[in-house]
């Protein structure tokens, strides 16, 4: 479902009338004096909310004799949540676009000519700065404490934070004085 149909439906089903009609419709199929007899309200009134309920594809309806009846459109009413907010694609590469420019931004201010300025104090931020130092080190290979606090030290004077806190995200490995990229 496209994100413009998400948001009529769920404007649609934001209405009180709009839900007892969906209610009664769920008991029986009816036409239009008989929902309005229901619910205390005119003939017009129902017919416009039958309207939008319609356009949001949650009723159908079809003649019979003399009348137009209306009908839930179960199938709709069946989705799942999530396939109804689920993003398309094209908002999805929307979203790793602002995710990239946003990485980008905070590499710009807290790298200058290759080494880090400061640690960040916002998690998602230091999270950033550490995945690109991580780029350091070579997935798979074996490395001493002391490689890696060479290597740490060429971009940032306190490598026992930095060493810490990429073995804290799960961006370094370490057993028995060993690390390792995983």
């Amino acid at each position: 479902m496209k994100e413009l149909e998400a948001v009529a439906l769920f404007k649609c089903l934001a209405d009180k009338s709009r839900l007892q009609i969906l209610q009664s419709l769920a008991l029986e199929d009816m036409y239009v004096e008989r929902l309005a007899e229901r619910l205390g309200v005119t003939p017009p009134t129902v017919s416009f909310h039958l309207k939008k309920l319609a356009e949001a594809g949650l009723v159908r309806s079809y003649r019979t004799q003399y009348y137009a009846m209306y009908t839930l459109c179960r199938e709709m009413l069946e989705a799942r949540m999530i396939d109804l907010i689920r993003q398309d694609a094209g908002e999805e590469d929307m979203q790793a676009k602002r995710d990239e420019a946003y990485r980008q931004k905070v590499i710009a201010a807290f790298f200058e000519y290759g080494k880090l300025k400061s640690i960040p104090a916002q998690k998602k931020k230091e999270r950033i700065v550490l995945e690109e130092l991580v780029k350091g080190f070579e997935p798979g290979r074996k490395y001493t404490e002391r490689e890696v606090n060479i290597i740490l030290a060429d971009a940032y004077d306190d490598f026992c934070t930095l060493r810490r806190d990429m073995i804290g995200e799960g961006l370094l490995c370490r057993e028995s004085g060993v690390y390792w990229r995983p």
